[in-house]
């Protein structure tokens, strides 16, 4: 029974929890990452790209608004 608990834990870890937390990251730095951190943003949506495809219905992150100054 603990083992199947754990399971449940991890799988709904890696399936939301964790994926929810790199969407605001990517949210947040996406527009001013350096070029390494944005390998690493890569790489964190190769890696938990199951969980970012199940949240993907439910999140739209619109890009910002471009501020033209004269």
């Amino acid at each position: 029974m603990i083992v199947a608990l754990l399971y449940l834990v991890l799988a709904g870890a890696y399936l939301l929890v964790i994926p929810v937390a790199v969407l605001l990251y990517l949210k947040l730095r996406w527009y001013v990452a350096s070029s390494i951190e944005r390998v690493f943003m890569y790489f964190l949506v190769f890696f938990f790209f199951p969980g970012l495809l199940v949240l993907s219905p439910f999140v739209n992150f619109r890009p910002q608004r471009r501020q033209i100054q004269v």
